[in-house]
């Protein structure tokens, strides 16, 4: 939350997640005033290091939120996946879903043909416990599928191809 130029820019990109706020968090080296004076471009802040740009195209963001309340939501949300250090077991939390829950719904969400695009997240959601999936890299490498979800009351992570971006298929990003 907040601006970060300059040398301390390069932290971040090595972190485990980088949340960012829209409209008021920004990373780059150098700002748009001397991109302007060395090439120039006129650029925004936004458009040179804001949460959309380094949610949906660097990927150093792993989260872009709409405002401060919502990343300090989500960042909690995100611990409450992770144990607190590394002797303790991940948090254990009840799931309101009763155990025999059945989802009719999984025959027919992936189509017969592996040419027909769905959505990887439709599947996950009525796998996991209550429906709740805590996305990373949401905006960035669309084609994957990558985050955090409980099963059974225990956090897994989950990774998966996203067949209703490039068909699922993994690229550079």
């Amino acid at each position: 939350m907040g601006p970060c130029a300059g040398g301390a820019v390069y932290s971040p990109a090595i972190t485990d997640f980088v949340f960012m706020v829209e409209g008021t968090s920004y990373m780059f080296i150098t700002g748009p005033d001397v991109v302007k004076t060395v090439t120039g471009e006129e650029v925004t802040f936004e458009e040179l290091g804001g949460a959309s740009t380094h949610a949906s195209k660097s990927g150093v963001a792993h989260f872009s939120e709409p405002d401060e309340k919502a990343c300090l939501e989500d960042a909690r949300y995100l611990l409450s996946f992770l144990p607190q250090n590394n002797v303790d077991p991940p948090p254990y939390v009840e799931p309101a879903d009763p155990r025999d829950r059945e989802e009719p719904e999984l025959d027919t969400l992936i189509p017969d043909s592996p040419n027909k695009p769905y959505d990887m997240h439709d599947v996950v959601r009525r796998i996991v416990d209550d429906g709740n999936f805590l996305g990373v890299h949401e905006l960035w490498a669309e084609n994957v599928v990558c985050g955090f979800a409980r099963l059974g009351g225990h956090p897994i992570g989950i990774v998966g191809n996203q067949p209703r971006t490039l068909a699922g298929v993994l690229d550079i990003d």
